[in-house]
């Protein structure tokens, strides 16, 4: 454990930002699920609306750092391809 003050204000502040990141990146895999599903329904209109809240949150998550932006852009490819696939 740090014993310095503002070393003990960083732990705080990482623990925060650990937790944000989590968020974000659990956020995303239950998003690429519901696309998945919807996908698999066959319903294109609820698989559109998925695809573009899942990419939405997957440019924040990049944008803030939670994600690699290769991973993000990975993810966002692998989206799209679900995305295409309900549509036929």
């Amino acid at each position: 454990m740090a014993n310095i003050k503002q070393q003990k204000k960083r732990v705080r502040i990482q623990a925060r930002q650990r937790l944000e990141n989590l968020r974000y990146r659990s956020t995303i895999k239950t998003l690429t699920k519901r696309l998945e599903s919807a996908s698999e329904s066959g319903d294109a209109e609820q698989a559109a609306a998925e695809h573009t809240e899942l990419v939405r949150t997957i440019d924040r998550a990049a944008a803030r750092g939670a994600l690699h932006k290769n991973t993000a852009a990975r993810k966002k490819s692998q989206a799209a391809k679900l995305a295409a696939s309900s549509g036929s």
